[in-house]
């Protein structure tokens, strides 16, 4: 599988995303909290990073944190589980984490997923 990360692969949309949310199952994993539902019938994953305004305020953070999650789920996508998950992905945290520490929780999200 290629570790690339194409429009495809990102979910996008108000009502998909709802519908993801209201469906969903939660679950946390170090500083990330996620929302996820199988069953989209698609060979891949569909994912949603979000970062809330609320604890960064400043927008070049938020978009870093945002860079840094979207770059771990694609070094680690292809773990082996799951395929056709709609993924939400939130960055719960007060402070700015490093890249590591952020895919060391990301990767354990995936594999909790995949169980």
């Amino acid at each position: 599988m290629e570790a690339t990360l194409p429009k495809c692969e990102r979910l996008s949309g108000k009502t998909a995303a709802a519908d993801l949310v209201a469906r969903g199952r939660w679950g946390r994993e170090g500083c990330l909290r996620f929302c996820y539902a199988a069953g989209s019938g698609l060979p891949y994953n569909r994912i949603i990073v979000s970062v809330p305004k609320k604890r960064f305020r400043r927008a070049v953070m938020r978009n870093l944190l945002k860079r840094r999650m979207r770059e771990a789920y694609r070094r680690n996508k292809s773990l082996p589980g799951c395929t056709g998950v709609d993924i939400l992905f939130v960055y719960d945290h007060t402070e700015a984490l490093g890249s590591a520490l952020l895919c060391e929780d990301l990767k354990r999200a995936l594999i909790f997923i995949g169980e």
